[in-house]
């Protein structure tokens, strides 16, 4: 995760880097002045599963939450996104329809970079393919690992797994801007269920509730702490 971007704002569920974020800067650079800036509003769709893989995502102001919608209309997020992330690059490498949902969470701006200049700009360098290959492997890992970790325990001690995730790997304390329906979602538990597991790190002290902010005073107590 680029820290400077995500130190007190919104903070993504996972903190391996974006795969925009490995590339050669005069590749992102090149790319950014192509693409185009879009502006959405607060629950607009970005996009939709099954649209035309035609590019991906950079992520300049806002935020987005990815997932998907499920039959009966609820959204189901599955991650949260903030300034300086992408998504979308899966789909157009593949040639895929795309299997998620976006949705902007408050007012967010985003450029589109179209997928047949990026994938023209990065034969030119090979560098950056290598970069992407091994961002890939970090996500893939990550992702297994923080899978396996919220389906094990208590519903307390995998909110906490969760939120020190969130939370980087930055010392010192965190606040992590995000709403409990969200953490539901993210944990696939109810929003009672979730702000149950909430209330009970609270009272160890192990975290502050806010006004849709989680206040982390130390991840490493958090994330080792006895929930059980």
């Amino acid at each position: 995760m680029s820290k400077a971007l995500h130190s007190d704002a919104t903070r993504r569920s996972l903190v391996t880097p974006m795969l925009f974020e490995v590339l050669d800067p005069a590749l992102r650079a090149h790319l950014v002045r192509g693409a185009t800036l879009h502006a959405f509003e607060d629950g607009q769709i970005i996009q939709q599963r099954g649209d035309a893989a035609d590019g991906f995502w950079l992520i300049e102001e806002g935020a987005v939450t990815v997932g998907q919608f499920l039959p009966e209309g609820e959204f189901r997020a599955v991650a949260l996104l903030g300034p300086g992330d992408s998504y979308g690059e899966l789909a157009v490498f593949s040639g895929q329809p795309r299997i998620v949902d976006a949705v902007s969470r408050g007012p967010s701006t985003a450029r589109l970079i179209r997928a047949r200049p990026f994938l023209d700009a990065l034969g030119n360098y090979p560098g950056s393919t290598r970069a992407l290959i091994g961002a890939l492997s970090a996500q893939l890992q990550e992702t297994l690992s923080l899978l396996a970790g919220l389906r094990r325990g208590t519903n307390p001690a995998r909110m906490a797994g969760l939120l020190a995730t969130m939370a980087g790997e930055l010392p010192g304390p965190a606040r992590i801007r995000v709403t409990q329906q969200e953490l539901a979602d993210l944990l696939g538990v109810t929003r009672v269920t979730a702000n149950a597991a909430l209330g009970v790190l609270e009272k160890r002290r192990l975290i502050e509730r806010g006004y849709g902010t989680i206040a982390i005073p130390d991840r490493d107590r958090l994330l080792t702490a006895t929930l059980d």
